[in-house]
């Protein structure tokens, strides 16, 4: 009996510990996600593979590694995938300016037991604890249009993508070859 008494006592301190609000003055528009939660919060800009391995890289790895916010009041391991724009292009664009240092962001949590989600993180606006004005989290296609300056045009970049047209080329919209490719597209759309 004491012993499933201890568990149940850590059970509620644990859940008290971990049941904080961080929606208290978040700006956050929602998405209409399952699982979505406005949360503003101070964290440290951390490379996710150094904090978790001790492999760190300058720099944060300059916009090559998958960039992470270290909470401060709990140092929990808070992962930002998404920006403020549509597309589900990272947030790694946003943070890398702010790397090792300490921000505030706003933006929507996703948490959710049954479906395994912990921790990701949609960052919809940044500023360092120094700033006073927020940047919204869109850099991403303007980082995009600066880098593919021949992929100019109308439509979403996706259509444009230098990377994405040579994969379509190579193996079809499908992915599956270009001949099982014609073969579908033709049954879809005879």
């Amino acid at each position: 009996m004491r012993p499933l008494l201890f568990a149940l006592l850590s059970l509620a301190f644990g859940a008290t510990a971990g049941a904080q609000d961080f929606s208290v003055n978040s700006e956050a528009r929602s998405w209409n996600l399952a699982f979505e939660t406005p949360a503003r919060f101070e964290a440290r800009v951390v490379d996710i593979l150094c904090e978790l391995t001790g492999d760190c890289a300058e720099n944060c790895g300059d916009g090559r590694r998958q960039l992470g916010l270290l909470r401060s009041v709990d140092d929990v391991l808070v992962f930002p995938n998404k920006n403020a724009q549509p597309a589900f292009t990272g947030a790694v664009a946003e943070l890398l300016p702010y790397c090792g240092a300490l921000v505030e962001v706003d933006g929507l949590m996703i948490e959710d037991e049954y479906v395994g989600a912990f921790n990701i993180y949609l960052v919809q606006r940044i500023r360092g604890l120094d700033e006073v004005e927020w940047t919204t989290a869109n850099r991403w296609t303007r980082d995009w249009a600066e880098a593919n300056p021949d992929a100019a045009g109308d439509g979403p970049w996706f259509r444009r993508d230098p990377r994405v047209l040579q994969e379509i080329g190579t193996d079809g919209y499908f992915g599956l070859g270009l001949e099982r490719d014609a073969a579908i597209i033709g049954a879809l759309f005879p």
